[in-house]
């Protein structure tokens, strides 16, 4: 039986890949990890852990244990692999946000940094098939050249989050080359969908107008970003975790390292009005949000902020030609199961 450690399996992406891999792969044993902090609504977290319950449920071929705790304990992240033998990891676990990076830094060292360490440390005392791991289209900064491919250089992060991610594919390459550890990191752009963080602008805008609360546009409207739907970042995972770098030796009699890193993006960069334009009809059509609804009293253009950058776009084409795959949730498409997820979730609230 394929045994696999999720790391970060209450969080939007991991509880999402938990469920993918329940239904539609079999036998496998999947082990979730998550500190259920409270950096957001816990109960998000918990109605996601419920869900994948109730699935684990439908799949009794299939094993599934939660474990509750914190990728810098060092010492259970060992004992878990020591008890599971883990074939594949994901790690997924890690403090997300870019504003949130400039006033608690001190949460980005301990879980992006101190717990990836541990992750490495244990990866290369319990030999596994494969590390993925979570990077982040931030790692490409103030880049003015479109789109982003991976052979961009990426020295100048503008956040602190930002750093951490690409210190991730820095640790992961140096224990790939020291210890022969199949690793790959992947860069996710933008990532929305039912069920995701309240602190992105998707979802803080519909909370906000809601209230009666305007909704800041930075950068005067002008930022695009490629919005990538969680079920095609969670179908990219997958089939990466099924293809592991091959293992190598160069003409130095030492190991190449089987080392590499993918965007998964949607390759359609949209203006932040526009995106805007369709989640208030999608809110609209889902009756979270009246028909005469008065959205532009309701929208304030502010200045860019600290650490934000004006666009990402994701050159997939390393994905596709390594994986015949590319993202291709439209949008409207993704904004529209978000709007009618929330009215199912809310209802009674709102």
């Amino acid at each position: 039986m394929h045994t696999i450690l999720v790391t970060g399996s209450a969080g939007f992406i991991g509880s999402n890949l938990v469920l993918r891999l329940l239904k539609t792969e079999s036998p496998v044993n999947i082990v979730g990890l998550d500190s259920v902090n409270d950096y957001y609504d816990v109960s998000l977290k918990e109605y996601r852990l419920r869900q994948i319950e109730q699935c684990a449920s439908e799949y009794p071929q299939n094993k599934y244990t939660f474990v509750k705790g914190n990728l810098s304990n060092k010492a259970l992240i060992d004992t878990l692999f020591e008890q599971y033998h883990f074939d594949t990891v994901v790690n997924l676990a890690a403090q997300a946000g870019v504003r949130y990076s400039i006033t608690n830094p001190e949460a980005y060292i301990e879980s992006n940094l101190i717990g990836f360490y541990n992750i490495l440390e244990a990866c290369r005392n319990y030999p596994v098939d494969h590390l993925v791991y979570a990077s982040s289209s931030s790692v490409y900064g103030g880049n003015t050249k479109v789109p982003f491919s991976e052979e961009d250089k990426v020295d100048n992060p503008v956040s602190l989050y930002a750093a951490t991610k690409k210190s991730n594919e820095l640790l992961a390459h140096s224990y790939s080359k020291l210890y022969n550890i199949p690793s790959t990191g992947l860069r996710f752009f933008t990532v929305y969908g039912p069920a995701g963080r309240p602190d992105m602008a998707y979802f803080g805008f519909t909370n906000k107008l809601i209230k009666g609360e305007k909704i800041q546009i930075f950068n005067y409207g002008n930022c695009k970003r490629d919005f990538t739907y969680v079920d095609d970042i969670v179908e990219g995972v997958q089939r990466v975790m099924h293809k592991a770098p091959a293992k190598q030796m160069g003409e130095d009699g030492l190991p190449l390292p089987p080392y590499r890193v993918y965007n998964i993006g949607n390759s359609n960069p949209e203006n932040l009005l526009d995106f805007v334009q369709i989640l208030q009809e999608e809110l609209i059509a889902a009756g979270v949000l009246p028909k005469d609804y008065d959205f532009d009293s309701h929208k304030e253009l502010v200045p860019m902020q600290a650490g934000d950058v004006p666009v990402t776009f994701a050159d997939t084409s390393a994905l596709e030609r390594d994986f015949g795959f590319k993202p291709s949730t439209s949008l409207r498409d993704g904004l529209r199961a978000f709007a009618k997820w929330y009215k199912e979730f809310y209802g009674s609230k709102l």
